[in-house]
């Protein structure tokens, strides 16, 4: 295949002066939210250890974008954010104090195949609270994100919650052993309810049980969870009471018609080991973000520590933010050989007063009237009349 001057490689974007744009707002709303709820920004190396951060990531392998060194180490470009903030966490920050509250806004890159059609590179924004394995903790960072969608203006925001926990010891109830349910799981991942059913009957299960199973895909609301709690179960109905709590936090900080509790919801991301949530927006078909606990990632670092975070996708929040239909005012300035002191005066005054100026010398543009229409406001030192 030949690769053309203009062709760029598979998955990657080029952003236009008006998405950089955007992306600088975005992303200053979004870290000052974050740093106002005690979290310290952080960033880590693009480049990872393969036998580290790659092989603990929940990426698939055949995602990961690997290059050798030159000492012959495997190194991935990072895939996620979640892993090296552990790796850092474990390392240095958690010897100081804990617990610590992480976030970051930074390039993961992963993978595509020919026909997917999916970004490769793409920013995410987020936080990492390490240290603290309350419940508490994970409605922080729940109440954190919506937030954020709220300062961006993403209307029709929702959330949904699931546990993995709890569901793993239900679907254990039901006489599966772990690779049916890792089956089980992979089935919900897809959403796919049909196949579900399909797989169920495929399954040990009990027929007078079969209703009750295939109901599992069909909860949006804590209050069907209670069906499947066996009384006689002190660690379902402790975690089931728990996100009972959890419906009172969030009802405590208006967000309660937002948030759908759906027992069947479980991420594709494997190191989630607890509570689990997707953030979804008016104006984007996938998810904005998602999170969840992953304590169980910080034990493959020696450490017995609760985790918990989540992350946005700058690309689909782009696409669910409102528009900012007010347009910026822009001041030209042009000028001529003998005009060039005096205009760089001028735009100098111009921006020290807050106006955003352009300095442009006259006779270099070739269609002047199509380029000065492109400004509010234009001061000519060029001997034209000014606009």
């Amino acid at each position: 295949m030949t690769i053309q001057m203009f062709e760029k490689p598979l998955g990657m974007r080029d952003d236009f002066p008006f998405i950089a744009k955007k992306k600088t707002e975005l992303r200053s709303k979004g870290t000052s939210i974050m740093e106002k709820a005690g979290y310290d920004l952080l960033q880590t190396p693009t480049l990872e250890y393969y036998e580290t951060i790659g092989k603990i990531s929940a990426i698939a392998d055949n995602a990961l974008f690997k290059l050798l060194d030159s000492q012959g180490e495997t190194l991935v470009l990072r895939p996620d954010m979640t892993s090296p903030i552990a790796r850092v966490a474990a390392s240095k920050l958690l010897k100081e104090k804990m617990p610590v509250r992480l976030a970051y806004y930074s390039n993961v890159f992963r993978a595509q195949k020919r026909e997917g059609g999916r970004p490769a590179e793409f920013e995410q924004m987020g936080v990492e609270l390490i240290g603290d394995d309350s419940l508490y903790a994970d409605a922080e960072v729940i109440i954190l994100a919506s937030s954020i969608l709220k300062e961006l203006q993403v209307e029709s925001v929702r959330v949904v919650i699931g546990h993995t926990q709890l569901l793993q010891l239900i679907l254990k109830d039901f006489g599966l052993s772990e690779e049916q349910i890792d089956l089980v799981r992979e089935a919900l991942v897809s959403k796919n309810s049909v196949g579900f059913e399909q797989l169920a009957l495929t399954l040990p299960i009990k027929e007078e049980s079969l209703e009750s199973f295939n109901r599992l895909i069909t909860t949006s609301e804590l209050e069907e969870w209670k069906q499947w709690i066996d009384p006689l179960n002190t660690e379902q109905n402790s975690l089931y009471e728990e996100m009972l709590k959890l419906h009172t936090i969030m009802e405590r900080n208006g967000l309660t018609d937002s948030v759908t509790f759906d027992l069947s919801f479980i991420s594709h991301m494997t190191y989630y080991t607890g509570l689990v949530f997707e953030f979804y927006g008016a104006g984007s078909g996938f998810p904005l973000g998602n999170g969840g606990r992953y304590d169980g990632l910080m034990k493959q670092f020696d450490l017995q520590v609760g985790a918990t975070g989540f992350g946005l996708r700058v690309d689909r929040l782009l696409e669910a933010m409102a528009p900012n239909r007010e347009k910026e005012s822009q001041t030209l300035v042009l000028f001529t050989e003998e005009t060039e002191q005096e205009a760089h005066g001028l735009a100098q005054k111009l921006r020290s007063e807050g106006q955003r100026t352009t300095l442009q010398y006259a006779p270099a543009v070739q269609a002047l009237d199509e380029f000065t229409a492109l400004f509010s406001d234009v001061r000519r030192l060029d001997g034209g009349k000014n606009g």
